[in-house]
């Protein structure tokens, strides 16, 4: 039996881990934790964390779990470089999961989208597009983000110089090397992403989406239950579902 502490309990990704957790039978909740509450003293009585509360929270948490020997599974998305490193030093003290998106269907799309810009090669214009919710607070999404770094990687290019945000006015032609990336927000749409290779006569195009936030859950208790028994070190849903 592994005891969770749930992190942004009160959230929608909250209260769909609580209800995935309880029915799983090697887990129990021994914490549901929001704005107010005393997250170290929750922390004591838990073996993993499980954070889908607000990325500038995350470094904290993280640091904390490492102090304390708790496997933390990071779920939020929008952290700036510098809360970036401190999570990094954090898993060298314990397992940290730290993935843009939990869901397997996802994470398989991560790595169909490799193969993909392997094998069309250069000659293929690559653009994401992502849709969620109208309340989504960051853009783009941290799944589209990283399927525009896993296309940056395959290229040999760099998200921070070759990913263009949207396009307005007169950008010029299209350059052979940039990432194009637009997010859309709206209604409810819990998360739809696409992945366009478009050459001259053809197009290959890579999607998916999400109808219940339950896949996202289960991945994320799914994580926490195989981080549970590695040593410290940072992974990612990759690690867990063993695509690397």
């Amino acid at each position: 039996m592994i005891r969770l502490l749930i992190n942004g309990s009160a959230g929608r990704m909250g209260r769909a881990l609580i209800a995935c957790a309880a029915e799983d039978p090697e887990l129990e909740i021994s914490a549901a934790v929001d704005v107010g509450d005393d997250f170290s003293a929750s922390l004591v009585g838990c073996d993993a964390v499980v954070d889908f509360s607000h990325a500038p929270a995350t470094a904290s948490v993280a640091e904390a779990c490492a102090s304390a020997s708790k496997v933390l599974v990071i779920g939020t998305t929008g952290h700036s470089d510098a809360d970036r490193a401190r999570i990094v030093r954090a898993a060298e003290s314990v397992p940290v999961v730290f993935a843009p998106n939990y869901s397997v269907g996802v994470n398989t799309l991560f790595w169909l989208t490799r193969r993909a810009a392997e094998i069309l090669g250069p000659d293929f214009d690559l653009e994401v597009v992502e849709m969620h919710h109208r309340l989504k607070k960051d853009a783009p999404s941290g799944t589209a983000r990283r399927l525009a770094e896993i296309l940056a990687e395959a290229r040999g290019l760099a998200y921070g110089t070759d990913v263009r945000h949207g396009r307005a006015g007169m950008p010029g032609e299209r350059t052979q090397t940039e990432i194009g990336m637009h997010a859309i927000r709206g209604g409810d749409v819990v998360g739809d992403h696409a992945v366009i290779f478009a050459a001259t006569g053809e197009r290959v195009e890579l999607a998916h989406k999400a109808s219940s936030r339950d896949t996202f859950a289960k991945g994320a208790l799914r994580a926490a239950k195989w981080a549970a028994t590695r040593p410290p070190g940072l992974y990612d849903m990759q690690d867990v579902l063993g695509l690397h």
